[in-house]
C-alpha cells in the first residue's frame, strides 16, 4: 500500500471517530508533526507506529505480503482524501448526532458505519472535483439522515 493511501485510510478513520490529530497523538504516543504528515501521505511509517495509531483509532493493524505477480492488486489506488471542509464537519456535535441517528434508524454498527460514510462523502467530493463548503455538507448529511430515519415505502 502506498504511504498516500495509508495517509487517507488514517484521516478517515480519525475523522469518522470525530478524533483530533492531536488527541490520537497523546492516545499513540507520537508526535503530531509524524502523524500529520503520515495523513498528508508524507514521511515513511514503521510497523510498531502504524500499530499504535491503530490502537489509539480502536483498531489492529494487518499486515498482508504477496507474490510479485500480485503486485497488480496493491496499485489499486486508496480511498480519496477527506476534504478539510469534511474534517472539521466530522469535529462537530451535529455531524456526531446525525450519524448516532443513522445508526440506530438502520441498525448498524456506528464506527463501522462513521468510517464508511465519512469515506464516502470524501469519495462524493472526489467526484464532484471540489471541496464542498459546510452548508453543501449540511444538504447532503440532511438530506441521508431523512432517508435513513424515514425510508420510503414501496
Amino acid at each position: 500500500m502506498e504511504h498516500s493511501a495509508i495517509g487517507r485510510q488514517l484521516r478517515a478513520q480519525r475523522t469518522a471517530a470525530g478524533r483530533t490529530v492531536a488527541s490520537v497523538a497523546a492516545d499513540a504516543g507520537l508526535s503530531v508533526a509524524y502523524i500529520a504528515n503520515l495523513e498528508n501521505g508524507r514521511g515513511n511509517p514503521t510497523a510498531t507506529a502504524l500499530a499504535r495509531l491503530a490502537e489509539a483509532l480502536g483498531m489492529h493493524l494487518v499486515i498482508t505480503l504477496a507474490r510479485d505477480e500480485d503486485r497488480h492488486q496493491a496499485d489499486i489506488p486508496g480511498p480519496p482524501a477527506v476534504p478539510a471542509s469534511l474534517v472539521r464537519l466530522g469535529r462537530t456535535a451535529r455531524f456526531r448526532q446525525a450519524v448516532a441517528a443513522m445508526t440506530a434508524a438502520l441498525d448498524v454498527d456506528a464506527e463501522d458505519f462513521s468510517a464508511q460514510f465519512v469515506a464516502a462523502l470524501a469519495a462524493l467530493a472526489h467526484s464532484m472535483g471540489k471541496d464542498l463548503a459546510e452548508p453543501e455538507w449540511w444538504r447532503i448529511m440532511d438530506a441521508l439522515l431523512l432517508v435513513a430515519t424515514h425510508p420510503a415505502t414501496s
